[in-house]
């Protein structure tokens, strides 16, 4: 996954600037039908009962790991074809912490659920 540009100024200005950066207390997941670059600029999905989804990871050396299944609701309407992924630090709005291009895009209509299995979201810095 690529770090946006508002967790690089995040991380920089901690680290190096010694400002105090404060964790989100709860990560989402968001799922996009256009890559979000590091500036979220791309198009997230909407509607037919999307929403983003909360994830929890565990960290062993240089990556975190989602440590549950992300399994978003039953969609109720096309979603589109979705491309790629995104961490953000809210539910709604909020800011892209970390995004990255699906293996195989994945196109989800009426009926369709979309899920990452356990383990298998990885957000690895080196």
């Amino acid at each position: 996954m690529s770090f946006s540009n508002h967790l690089e100024t995040e991380l920089l200005d901690h680290v190096f600037g010694g400002n105090a950066y404060t964790a989100p207390s709860t990560l989402y997941v968001a799922l996009y039908t256009s890559n979000p670059d590091e500036d979220n600029s791309g198009t997230e999905v909407s509607g037919g009962s999307y929403a983003r989804v909360s994830a929890t990871f565990t960290v062993s050396g240089n990556t975190a790991t989602t440590d549950a299944a992300v399994e978003f609701a039953t969609a109720t309407a096309s979603w589109g074809t979705v491309t790629h992924i995104g961490v953000m630090d809210a539910s709604t709005a909020g800011n892209l912490l970390c995004y990255a291009a699906l293996t195989t895009a994945k196109a989800i209509d009426t009926g369709d659920v979309f899920r990452i299995p356990t383990g298998d979201l990885d957000i690895t810095l080196g």
